[in-house]
C-alpha cells in the first residue's frame, strides 16, 4: 500500500504566480507522486503483489478557487493520473485511488485560518461547518488500503463537509 501524501501550495492570482512557484507546485504535487507510485509499483509488479496505490488529491481538484490556480492545475493532474494509473494497473491486481480532502487544519495550512476572512470564507463552503482534522480521513484511507474496496479503481472518494455538493 502506497500513501502518497506530499504536496505544497503557493496560493496566489495567476497573474502573479512565476515559474518558480509554478515548478516548485507541480514537481512536488504531480512529478514526485508520479515518480513515487512508479517506483511502488515496480516493486509490487516485481514481487507479484497486488496494492493499494492511495493518492492524497484535493476539493481542488474536483473545483477551482481563487488564488489557487496551481494548486488546482495539480491537483486536477492527480485525478487524471490517478484514472490512468488504475487503466495501466488492473490487470496486475494494483488499485489506485484519490481522497479528495476539504481544507484540512496542519502545520502548513493553520497560518491561513489566523486570516479571519479567508477562514470565514472557507467555513461559508463547507457544509458541515468546520475545518477538518487529519483524523478526518483515517477511514477514508483504511477503507482504501483494505480489502473492503477491492472493487474500486480510478475513483476519488471527496471528503470535503460538502463543499463541492454545491
Amino acid at each position: 500500500m502506497l500513501l502518497n501524501n506530499a504536496c505544497t501550495n503557493r496560493p496566489k492570482p495567476m497573474w502573479e504566480a512565476s515559474e518558480d512557484d509554478f515548478d516548485a507546485v507541480l514537481d512536488l504535487n504531480v512529478k514526485s507522486a508520479f515518480f513515487v507510485a512508479q517506483a511502488c509499483v515496480k516493486r509490487l509488479m516485481a514481487t507479484g503483489t497486488q496494492g493499494s496505490l492511495i493518492h492524497m488529491g484535493s476539493q481542488m481538484g474536483h473545483v477551482g478557487g481563487p488564488n489557487r490556480s496551481l494548486y488546482c492545475a495539480s491537483k486536477w493532474a492527480m485525478e487524471g493520473m490517478n484514472k490512468a494509473f488504475a487503466l495501466d494497473l488492473a490487470a496486475h491486481g494494483i488499485r489506485s485511488n484519490t481522497i479528495a480532502p476539504t481544507f484540512i487544519e496542519t502545520p502548513l495550512t493553520k497560518p491561513f485560518f489566523e486570516d479571519e476572512a479567508f477562514k470565514a470564507r472557507v467555513l461559508s463552503k463547507i457544509k458541515l461547518g468546520r475545518i477538518g482534522q487529519p483524523e478526518d480521513l483515517m477511514g477514508a484511507v483504511l477503507f482504501l488500503a483494505s480489502d473492503a474496496s477491492a472493487m474500486m479503481t480510478g475513483t476519488s472518494l471527496v471528503v470535503d463537509g460538502g463543499w463541492t455538493a454545491e
